[in-house]
């Protein structure tokens, strides 16, 4: 374990049995590792309310409506709130109203009508993960009739926490947001550390100090670190058939604009050997040559058996393109703590899922991975290695159930314990 996960770990544990001891300044290093143990939603299209155990690689599932693109949008809102753009995010999505749950409020029993009926509770949009380390949630509700603004389609943050382990109790809250106060516990006490936070305002965003609140801190880098590729474009003109800067890129890019900076970068100060590995996997007798022109921008090719020249990277199909992509992302000499893939599959021939799912693993050693897939070939690969056998792959499910998404198999009192905070 990382010393840094220990210091957080004792810096806890000391607040709240009183003691004062402050972290110094960067002892919350965002490479340490915090595996996330469950997702829950809340609210959310067809995401009347799920609760999904995560595992070191979590495959998602289902049928097409089933609602795995709901459920990969709010882990992309979830990623937006540390960074203040989960309000933005739902406005372009036509606001919180056309986001939320849009059936009736209680499910109807077996063999009941749906009914419409006037709602009684409170209307909200709500988020959260948890882990052994960490746990965090963020309610999101309507704002207020006013007269005074025309950003009427912007939701108000109500309620942030942040608790140690993997459920929230009183005896585990760190950090608790609601309405425009935060709080921060010591000891058997609290201590307000904001009181004037603006409603669209995370706490994440707006209060995360190493010195006052390391936990908010821990939690936003966490976060702020997932990283989400969704659809690489691979049509002739994609960004990653272009030349980059010769510049070390221990990040692949979101369109994959610096893919050929990222192998290379891989290939001199990450796992060269994995990432040949998968190339002669995935392309038997093939290899990566990567050059740089007279501009000093970086020239990558892949030389195939029977060529008398690399092809370069316009010529390549967009199924070995995409490969190349992905064993960019997966082999980031710098792993984030999470890394989402929505539909990998996408234009790789059949033959490239067996090499995909064991780069996926492999991977999973220093990230943990959610993969939400179509394919068939990919779920059956991922869950029939090794991996399967000792417990690194879960695979989850998704159904619709009366305009509901719920998990095949996994019912009311078989999810994983989970607990809202309060407004």
């Amino acid at each position: 374990m990382h010393q840094n996960a220990r210091y957080t770990r004792v810096l806890v544990h000391n607040r709240q049995n009183g003691s004062q001891h402050r972290a110094g300044r960067g002892c919350l290093a965002a490479t340490v590792r915090g595996v996330l143990e469950i997702l829950a939603v809340e609210g959310y299209r067809s995401l009347r309310r799920l609760v999904v155990p995560l595992g070191e690689v979590t495959v998602v599932t289902g049928p097409n409506g089933s609602g795995k693109s709901s459920l990969y949008r709010t882990l992309r809102l979830l990623a937006d709130v540390a960074r203040n753009g989960a309000v933005g995010s739902l406005a372009r999505e036509g606001g919180l109203p056309s986001t939320l749950w849009a059936g009736p409020e209680k499910p109807p029993g077996a063999g009941e009508p749906v009914q419409g009926t006037v709602r009684k509770g409170q209307v909200g949009l709500r988020l959260g993960f948890s882990g052994s380390e960490f746990g965090y949630a963020v309610d999101l509700g309507l704002p207020k009739p006013s007269t005074i603004s025309a950003f009427t389609l912007d939701p108000e943050i109500k309620v942030e926490a942040i608790w140690s382990g993997p459920r929230l109790r009183p005896s585990s809250l760190l950090s608790e947001r609601a309405g425009p106060t935060v709080r921060i516990r010591e000891g058997k006490s609290w201590r307000l550390v904001a009181s004037n936070l603006k409603s669209y305002d995370s706490m994440l965003s707006e209060v995360a100090d190493p010195e006052v609140a390391p936990e908010i801190l821990r939690v936003r880098e966490q976060v702020r670190s997932w990283r989400f590729y969704d659809h690489f474009p691979t049509d002739p003109g994609a960004p990653a058939r272009l030349s980059p800067p010769a510049t070390r890129t221990p990040r692949l890019a979101a369109d994959g604009g610096d893919l050929a900076a990222a192998l290379q970068t891989i290939i001199e100060v990450g796992d060269a050997p994995a990432l040949e590995a998968t190339i002669e996997s995935a392309f038997p007798g093939s290899r990566l040559e990567i050059g740089t022109d007279r501009k000093g921008w970086l020239e990558l090719g892949v030389r195939q058996p029977g060529m008398l020249r690399p092809l370069g990277v316009a010529e390549l199909s967009e199924g070995t393109l995409r490969y190349l992509l992905l064993a960019a992302a997966l082999l980031s000499p710098r792993p984030p703590e999470l890394l989402v893939l929505n539909e990998p599959e996408a234009h790789l021939d059949p033959s490239l899922l067996a090499p995909l799912a064991e780069l996926i693993v492999a991977a999973s050693a220093a990230t943990q991975l959610i993969v939400v897939s179509h394919a068939r070939a990919l779920v059956d690969a991922l869950g029939a290695g090794p991996a399967a056998d000792e417990g690194t792959v879960r695979s989850v499910r998704l159904v619709k159930e009366q305009g509901e998404t719920r998990v095949e198999g996994l019912r009311f009192l078989d999810e994983p314990p989970w607990e809202w905070p309060k407004r």
